[in-house]
């Protein structure tokens, strides 16, 4: 790992979107180390955009430049975010001379809100529990502005077939190749779906046998509708975790990849944050900490055995998270701590 660090660190590039991708694989010592196997973290926080969707966003851009869809100077781009897509496509709005308009939720932390208007981003501010068709929802209003805005593209992420393949042609060969094809699980959160559907069908393609988990928020809609097919607004309930789970069902997700998913609490998730730094030194998001709490309740459940090879993606940075899971005032709103 440090040599192929090294080579990568020797090459100039023409600019930051240059780096996105090959984020590097870390070996887990402490936090797993009562669970059977070996635990791996594919740390997405290495992207220049300090997140995975720095990936989805590059593909779905360059992919509308390829069909003169987007031109710099004219065109706008605008997307429905919880702030990390959002960051990226600001960042390569910036650098390729496009406008950015975003509407986000209003459970985005603040210092995700404040980084994107830094990064020139026009910012709308939506309330997060409304219905996914209400016209306040951060879908609707997104829909809206593409529609007033002329000469604009809508990302649409949670519906873009683009989400999936961009992680299937970058994420899963990474990771396949940096553990050697020795993988047998594979574990990620699920918000629009497309990191653990292109990964996950990547991976599957190469060894029919891995297994792929996801991981889903208590309010959220996911997992039941991947175990009955069923959309129950009953299961929608609010929660704080940010990019996971859904109130409605993103196409950008491929079910039949995934093979079980399991849910977790703002709670648990926020603890496991917090253990990621202590333990292993990883300063990482919200909802790395709930793919870390999901992988102890797989191994709760005697998914693991000492075979295994598991790597969890680890979505994004803890920076942006300093107002919520990191602040002990925060935390004690919440009846956390």
């Amino acid at each position: 790992m440090k040599q192929f660090l090294m080579e990568r660190n020797k090459a100039i590039v023409d600019s930051v979107l240059d780096l996105i991708g090959q984020t590097p694989v870390v070996k887990l010592q402490r936090i797993t180390k009562d669970l059977p196997g070996t635990y791996y973290a594919k740390v997405e926080a290495f992207n220049p955009g300090h997140s995975a969707k720095d990936r989805i966003a590059l593909h779905i851009v360059e992919s509308a430049e390829k069909k003169g869809i987007l031109k710099p100077g004219i065109s706008t781009i605008v997307e429905t975010t919880s702030g990390n897509t959002g960051f990226s496509l600001a960042m390569i709005s910036l650098i390729k001379g496009y406008r950015c308009i975003l509407a986000v939720s209003d459970k985005s932390s603040k210092d995700k809100i404040e980084v994107l208007k830094t990064m020139g981003a026009e910012v709308h501010v939506c309330p997060a529990n409304v219905p996914a068709d209400d016209p306040r929802s951060y879908y609707e209003t997104a829909k809206r502005l593409h529609k007033e805005t002329p000469k604009s593209i809508y990302i649409n992420q949670y519906f873009n077939e683009l989400n999936i393949e961009a992680h299937y042609t970058t994420t899963g060969p990474e990771i396949w190749e940096q553990t050697k094809g020795k993988i047998t699980h594979f574990i990620a959160a699920s918000g629009t779906g497309g990191t653990i559907s292109g990964t996950g069908r990547y991976l599957k393609e190469q060894n029919p046998d891995i297994k792929i988990l996801g991981v889903d928020a208590v309010g959220s809609v996911i997992k039941k509708f991947h175990e009955t097919k069923e959309f129950d607004p009953k299961e929608i309930s609010p929660y704080k975790i940010e990019g996971l789970g859904k109130n409605l069902i993103p196409t950008a997700t491929d079910f039949d990849i995934v093979d079980i998913y399991e849910k977790i609490t703002d709670k648990d998730a926020a603890f496991a944050c917090r253990d990621l730094v202590k333990q292993e030194g990883m300063f990482c998001g919200y909802t790395s900490g709930a793919v870390v709490q999901a992988t102890k309740q797989y191994a709760d459940k005697d998914m693991f055995d000492e075979n295994s090879v598991v790597v969890m993606v680890l979505p994004d940075h803890g920076i942006r998270y300093m107002d919520k899971v990191y602040s002990d005032d925060w935390m004690k709103q919440q009846g956390f701590l």
